[in-house]
């Protein structure tokens, strides 16, 4: 299934049903008076997150949606019927924003949450309802009122526990592969990663939701690479996981890049809970471990993790350390 996370689509909601000019016509009535009846309710237009979606990619291929209109009133005091609403179901995670860009009108972040975008029109009056002791043959009815039409842009946010971050090559997808049934793509050269994969981890009784973003490189927060368009990705995490190359000359500056890229895009992702990893060990010899974890230790100031995707080493418990970030934000 290809990833989309962005989506700008044209919505019209249903017209009210017309209103009914009639007036009864029996046999030995000799004033039957008015009995046209009210027209039905246009259509609404719901969004609804749902769960097991993860793209837009639908949208690309549907981008005008437009309700039902209500039926038209008729005689004998027959209202029109009231046309069924239009749900439009879209990942857990997406925004809907205004035509501007900017104006988010609603983020459904959780499973089963609706957003009415769009108001179905009113019915129109039937001139029975304009009957009065002073006007009893009215003639009057009203058209349905116009559902309401507008642009808006669909932005998905993926739902995560934990956020997936560092360069290119820093083995993030390997790492995802290891621990969960993800496959993303490997291979020995930088950004083999084009668009967020998402893996399960089961840690102890504890599962855990791992989003696997592009890699970051400096200048990403000026457009450098792919930029930072993927970070919106892990805005939602309850902590990040920063991965960094072991086999890279210097891990320091490997490290300090990717936080200054993350403090340009965002001071709330750049102070999210972070748990930091040397990875790709499997490759280095113990004395280089120690070396470069120390290194990391004083550039991060944090406890890090030697770990590798490769061999599966360290992975246990750092997962377990993430595991209890997500609970404290549970509780």
């Amino acid at each position: 299934m290809k990833f989309l996370d962005e989506a700008k689509i044209y919505l019209k909601a249903g017209d009210g049903g017309n209103g009914s000019a009639s007036f009864r016509h029996e046999k030995f009535i000799e004033f039957g008076g008015p009995d046209g009846g009210n027209g039905g309710k246009g259509g609404d237009i719901i969004f609804e997150a749902i769960p097991n979606l993860n793209t837009l990619i639908d949208f690309r291929y549907q981008q005008h949606f437009k309700a039902e209109r209500g039926q038209n009133g008729a005689g004998r005091s027959c209202t029109g019927a009231s046309a069924d609403d239009l749900i439009i179901k879209v990942p857990t995670g997406t925004q809907i924003v205004a035509e501007d860009g900017v104006t988010i009108l609603a983020d459904l972040e959780h499973d089963g949450d609706k957003f009415i975008a769009a108001h179905g029109g009113q019915g129109g009056r039937g001139n029975e309802s304009f009957k009065s002791s002073t006007n009893q043959a009215p003639r009057r009815a009203d058209p349905g009122e116009p559902g309401e039409e507008l642009w808006v842009w669909l932005r998905l946010k993926l739902i995560a526990d934990v956020g997936l971050i560092g360069l290119p090559n820093a083995g993030k997808s390997t790492f995802l592969a290891a621990v969960s049934r993800a496959r993303p793509k490997i291979a020995d050269y930088p950004f083999t990663t084009l668009y967020p994969n998402l893996g399960v981890v089961h840690v102890d009784d504890k599962e855990l939701v791992v989003a696997d973003i592009p890699g970051l490189i400096e200048g990403a927060s000026e457009g450098a690479g792919l930029g930072t368009r993927f970070l919106k990705h892990v805005e939602r995490c309850s902590v990040l996981l920063h991965l960094v190359d072991g086999t890279a000359e210097n891990v320091a500056d490997a490290y300090l890049t990717i936080r200054q890229e993350l403090k340009n895009y965002s001071t709330v992702l750049f102070q999210k809970p972070e748990i930091v990893a040397l990875n790709k060990i499997d490759a280095l010899t113990p004395e280089l471990i120690g070396q470069k974890v120390s290194e990391l230790k004083k550039a991060s100031k944090k406890g890090v993790y030697a770990i590798s995707g490769i061999s599966k080493q360290g992975l246990a418990a750092m997962l377990r350390e993430a595991g209890h970030y997500i609970q404290a934000k549970g509780d």
